[in-house]
């Protein structure tokens, strides 16, 4: 099971940083609707679901205590 866990993380950065990529490059051929709803789903996405076990992740990378 962790091998899927790794793929399964690995697949959904992957999908993270192209849609990122594609957001900005809505943003440099001057689809700013596009561009910016992008982003602004994807800072949603990041901190409602992300934020909270990266910060978890950071502070047990240090060895310190995990926030609650």
């Amino acid at each position: 099971m962790p091998m899927f866990d790794w793929i399964f993380a690995f697949a959904h950065f992957f999908l993270f940083l192209g849609l990122l990529g594609y957001a900005f490059y809505s943003l440099i051929i001057r689809n700013y609707s596009r561009g910016i709803l992008l982003l602004i789903f994807l800072g949603l996405y990041y901190f409602v679901i992300l934020h909270k076990a990266v910060k978890k992740e950071v502070v047990r990378k240090r060895g310190g205590r995990a926030p609650k």
